[in-house]
C-alpha cells in the first residue's frame, strides 16, 4: 500500500475488480464497484444511472454485440489525494477471436464515500 496516497491503492483495486467483474458479466460484482447514482459521459453526452439495474446492459449496448472482453491496457494516475483519484485509462475491447475492436483513452475518477 502506498504511504503516501492509500487511495491510490484502492482505486487501483476497484478497477481490477470492475474489469473482472465486466469479463465475468457479473452485473452485482460490477454494480459494487461503482456509485449510484453513476455518471459517465458517453461521446458528448452525459449518461446517468440512477440504480445498477440496467448498467450492465447499457454497458453491453454501448460495447456492441462482437464484444467478448476488456483489458486496461495502461492505468496513469493523473492526480490523487486522500479521496479521490483521477486515473487516465487506455481501454482496449476485443471480440471473442480477440482481435481488437476498440482502443480509446477514457478518465476514471474514483471516489470513496463512507469507506465504499
Amino acid at each position: 500500500m502506498s504511504l503516501i496516497h492509500p487511495a491510490i491503492d484502492r482505486a487501483k483495486d476497484v478497477m481490477s475488480r470492475h474489469l473482472e467483474a465486466l469479463n465475468a458479466q457479473n452485473a452485482v460484482d460490477l454494480a459494487a464497484t461503482l456509485h449510484f447514482p453513476h455518471y459517465r459521459l458517453v461521446g458528448s453526452t452525459l449518461k446517468c444511472w440512477t440504480t445498477p439495474d440496467h448498467y450492465l446492459d447499457d454497458f453491453h449496448a454501448r460495447a456492441g454485440a462482437s464484444w467478448s472482453h476488456t483489458i486496461w491496457h495502461t492505468l496513469k494516475v493523473e492526480k490523487s489525494s486522500h479521496d479521490k483519484v483521477h486515473m487516465l485509462v487506455r481501454v482496449n475491447r476485443f471480440d471473442p477471436n480477440d482481435h481488437l475492436i476498440a482502443d480509446f483513452d477514457s478518465l476514471w475518477v474514483i471516489t470513496d464515500h463512507a469507506g465504499k
